[in-house]
């Protein structure tokens, strides 16, 4: 039997530190499938914030102490408590931003890994021995540096993973033996909720170690400005990115911002492939990725036999209730965002593009939709897109199309399809991004891997290995 009630309207509570907290006034979440009342979260306002990193800061002290067998056993805890929740928290994620419940199942068991790995890694955070005689200036000491945790973190999630970009952040900062305080999206409280009270509740937790707050700009303004927090950890768009580097102040930060990720597929590519992995890579929950494939560069050659495979293969997938079991992509987050879309496919059409499948709103569910003739110019490829739309551009040549994926403000994470070994080889290369992917999608991510990107798509790395590293901070230690 399952520890939470999500049955009819679920109801998502304030952590300040290991203590509960409800309030009258609360929002709602409807889901984005049907419009029902989902769940509610309370109103948060910046006394909250405030309170809640007052708690951290003190908790910190102990969670510093913490042994880190302890720690390990608390995350490992999680991990195996999480796991018999698998079903009602997949259920939860698919009723608060409708993903389809079979890849709310995939995310769950992600987040079950990335606590694993999390754990795994922390038996690795240590420093090493200096020799301070290797210069004439220096003599023999014993000399060593050593991680330890930064204090007070900050994590402020968004909605299109709202479990496991959870994890990646409170995981590793917790496990380092830090404070933290969670901002958690607005349209998923109670999938966060879920995940923190197995952290909050673990017999090996930390007490008061993990607050969690709700709330929107006054919330993590507060949150950002003050100087309780050593670690600013957001993952989001690069307009609230701006504005945390600018309110911050001398702390470290840690960015993933937006994307605009894009594909090269050679004429030796293996088309039939590129098709079938370029189109779940563009449609994968709902184009709603950071590295959603967005632009897909052709090689003329094969650029109609490709064009004709993708859309073949689009219409393949099942658009539709996100509680059906075989459904590929439910609806957007909102109406805003359907609003938006549909906007980008009418100003690339005015401009001259065709769509070659989708390109239009049936039952509030937006299509698969492949924009094909698009140029450099148009905002469809210019900018984050977000939605279930991908462009094919035609190029005559490598040279042109790589020329063509950098010519953006975003460098997140870019792909080539090709049988062409040295291509391949150029491409690590060449490709202005935190990652490459050769023969599949940009879409493709392990949480095992240094996640991040370079420009506009962000600074620091996720993945608990280099998480942990973001959440400590070295101290040199010198013996004479």
């Amino acid at each position: 039997m399952s520890m939470f009630d999500i049955e009819g309207t679920a109801e998502a509570k304030i952590f300040f530190g290991s203590r509960e907290e409800s309030r009258s006034n609360v929002e709602a979440r409807k889901s984005p499938y049907d419009g029902s009342v989902v769940s509610t979260a309370p109103v948060c306002d910046a006394q909250d914030a405030q309170q809640a990193l007052k708690i951290a800061k003190k908790a910190a002290k102990e969670a510093a102490k913490a042994p880190l067998h302890r720690r390990i056993k608390w995350l490992e805890d999680v991990a195996e408590r999480l796991e018999a929740e698998k079903e009602a928290v997949a259920l939860m994620l698919t009723k608060e931003v409708a993903k389809p419940i079979a890849f709310s199942r995939i995310e769950v068991d992600r987040c079950i890994e990335t606590i694993r790995i999390t754990a795994h890694e922390l038996a690795s955070l240590h420093g090493e021995t200096i020799p301070t005689d290797v210069m004439p200036s220096g003599k023999k000491t014993t000399a060593f540096y050593r991680r330890e945790p930064v204090g007070v973190a900050v994590a402020i999630t968004p909605f299109n993973f709202p479990l496991n970009l959870v994890a990646h952040k409170i995981a590793p900062a917790l496990g380092a033996g830090n404070a933290v305080v969670l901002k958690p999206t607005p349209e998923a409280p109670m999938t966060a909720y879920m995940l923190a009270k197995l952290f909050i509740t673990s017999e090996y937790a930390t007490p008061d170690a993990l607050s969690v707050v709700y709330g929107d700009a006054e919330v993590g303004s507060t949150l950002v400005k003050s100087d309780i927090p050593r670690v600013i950890s957001f993952t989001g768009s690069v307009p609230v990115g701006r504005i945390i580097m600018s309110q911050a102040g001398i702390k470290k930060v840690s960015l993933e911002l937006g994307g605009n990720a894009a594909t090269f597929i050679d004429k030796s590519a293996d088309i039939e492939l590129a098709a079938k992995r370029c189109a779940y890579g563009a449609f994968y929950n709902s184009g709603q990725v950071c590295i959603s494939l967005q632009r897909i560069y052709v090689h003329e050659a094969v650029y109609d036999a490709f064009a004709e495979a993708i859309a073949a293969e689009s219409a393949k997938l099942k658009v539709g209730s996100p509680y059906e079991e075989d459904t590929f992509m439910g609806p957007l987050i909102n109406e805003e965002s359907v609003e938006r879309a549909m906007n980008w496919v009418a100003s690339a059409q005015s401009e001259g593009a065709r769509v070659v499948a989708g390109g239009k709103v049936e039952g509030g569910l937006f299509a698969p939709t492949i924009m094909a003739d698009v140029t450099d110019a148009m905002k469809i490829v210019c900018e984050e897109v977000f939605a279930p739309i991908v462009s094919l551009v035609k190029v005559p040549d490598y040279d042109t199309a790589i020329e063509k994926m950098n010519d953006s403000p975003y460098g997140l994470q870019f792909s080539i399809f090709t049988n062409d070994l040295a291509l391949s080889q150029r491409f690590i290369d060449d490709a202005e991004a935190g990652g490459v992917v050769i023969n599949d999608i940009p879409t493709l991510r392990f949480d095992v891997q240094p996640y991040g990107g370079v420009k506009l798509s962000g600074v620091g790395r996720e993945g608990p290995k280099f998480a942990l590293e973001e959440f400590t901070e070295i101290k040199s230690v010198v013996i004479c």
